[in-house]
């Protein structure tokens, strides 16, 4: 890595010369610049489908439908801004869906 003798930024490549982006030095001769990253290990990233598995989280409902106990929620802005928004619930037993506005 290369620095500014006048500003002490760090050095980019302009085009075809090293130069740099504050006070518009531009370096004479050739400079090696050179980026690399090492990465140690590899990470794995858990994916979830949604249309598998239901990834709303679960409160208590009585459902009209089964009598069923539980239910999957969700939030959404169905109105305009200044509106409150619409609740929605889904029987984790039958899967019936419910709006709730308030």
């Amino acid at each position: 890595m290369e620095f500014c003798p006048k500003c002490g930024s760090i050095l980019i490549m302009k085009r075809t010369k090293v130069g740099c982006p504050k006070c518009n030095y531009m370096a004479k001769g050739k400079v090696d610049m050179e980026m690399k990253e090492d990465v140690d290990e590899k990470v794995d990233v858990a994916v979830v489908d949604e249309k598998k598995e239901n990834v709303n989280p679960v409160t208590d409902w009585d459902c009209h439908k089964c009598g069923g106990k539980k239910a999957y929620f969700w939030i959404r802005q169905m109105r305009s801004g200044d509106e409150p928004e619409s609740k929605f619930y889904e029987c984790v037993k039958c899967g019936k869906t419910c709006r709730v506005d308030d």
